[in-house]
């Protein structure tokens, strides 16, 4: 017998639901629009399945709580909108270095600065990948609609616990604001993955110290009796402090190939109507319903359309963008900013195929009609 059920549910909702069904037992965060429904419902949920939450006194700290939460060993998890974004980079980066798995849900909104705060954009794609200084890993997932804002941030929590890394959950206005009937899967449908712990009992542990062809280090909590230290600095296998050039170099090489090396694993996309397809249109998140339309009332009208929809934003998909730009003769880049992405599919295809954008940050989405207009454009 199974237990799943039928809800109409909100994008937020979605995403606390999806956090839970993962294994989320901590939440800290700062409320701020249009992610505060994540926080208000996490604060109502947490406490009934033996859960933590607690609203910090600014956006820095609630993501430096949720790095405490997950060094102690509980599955955490932040939501903010843009200007929150910026402030929790810094601290972003010390989870990519310290290799602290976490989940950031950030519910994009128009910007740059305070910007649009009830309109929805998609201006915090590139943010998501270089907000933090230095060279780091991230992986930055997009859904694209209620149910899917559920099955990704389960997925993320599962990268993020798998691979020890941060994890970005790129949703927008009007995805967390949207309701749609959704189907909740029964939890013995749900794939949760937990991070691997050292064994009990070892006379020594290193924190940072992976075996020959390992990429992952084994995490213990803090409380579960190993005494090891944890820093923003580079650092060797002990967790102190390095300022040797080949630790460095060995440190960083790791941390990239951690997620390098499973992109197979990591990326997520869907294509839709691509297996004829003279044009191609590359649309997420929110976006990506109008491009989905746009393809069909192109279909509608004798123009062979298709769209190629990721999941996963970062890391980019570049041998699969790259592989689908060869069989077509133009490509249409859709998103509400102008243009993040499209730099990435121009970087990676413009030797195949010529790369046209649709692109708004005036708050207003992009409708089906302006993307066919742009493929008749072209």
């Amino acid at each position: 017998m199974t237990n799943k059920k039928v809800k109409l549910m909100q994008g937020n909702e979605a995403c606390v639901e999806g956090a839970l069904a993962a294994g989320m037992r901590f939440f800290a965060g700062y409320p701020i629009t249009p992610s505060t429904e994540v926080a208000e419902i996490s604060s109502l949920r947490l406490p009934k399945v033996g859960g933590r939450f607690i609203q910090m006194e600014d956006e820095i700290a609630g993501m430096a709580a949720v790095i405490g939460g997950s060094l102690a060993g509980l599955k955490s998890m932040t939501a903010t909108s843009g200007p929150g974004f910026s402030l929790k980079q810094e601290n972003l980066g010390y989870a990519s270095l310290a290799e602290i798995p976490c989940v950031i849900v950030n519910v994009q909104r128009g910007g740059p600065s305070t910007g649009l705060p009830t309109s929805p954009a998609q201006g915090d794609v590139m943010q998501a990948r270089w907000g933090t200084h230095g060279d780091h890993p991230i992986v930055a997932l997009s859904p694209s609609s209620v149910r899917e804002t559920f099955d990704l941030t389960v997925k993320a929590f599962n990268i993020a616990e798998k691979y020890r890394v941060p994890v970005v959950l790129l949703t927008d206005e009007v995805i967390g604001h949207m309701r749609e009937k959704i189907e909740i899967p029964d939890p013995s449908e749900i794939e949760v993955i937990d991070r691997m712990k050292p064994e009990k009992g070892l006379d020594k542990y290193n924190p940072y110290g992976v075996k020959e062809g390992q990429l992952v280090p084994k995490m213990a909590a803090y409380g579960e009796g190993y005494r090891f230290h944890v820093t923003g600095l580079v650092h060797d296998e002990t967790g102190f402090p390095s300022n040797d050039s080949e630790v460095a170099e060995k440190l960083l090489d790791r941390l990239m190939r951690k997620i390098d090396d499973n992109i197979d694993d990591i990326g997520m996309y869907e294509e839709y109507k691509t297996e004829d397809a003279e044009t191609i249109i590359i649309s997420y998140g929110s976006t990506a319903r109008s491009a989905k339309s746009a393809v069909d009332m192109a279909r509608e009208e004798g123009l062979k359309v298709g769209l190629f929809r990721p999941m996963t934003i970062w890391p980019f998909l570049s041998e699969q963008i790259e592989e689908i730009s060869k069989k077509a003769n133009k490509m249409i880049v859709a998103e509400m900013n102008l243009g993040q992405y499209a730099l990435e599919v121009e970087r990676v295809c413009n030797r195949h195929v010529d790369v046209y954008r649709v692109g708004k940050a005036n708050g207003e989405l992009i409708t089906p009609d302006e993307i066919l207009a742009k493929i008749k454009e072209v």
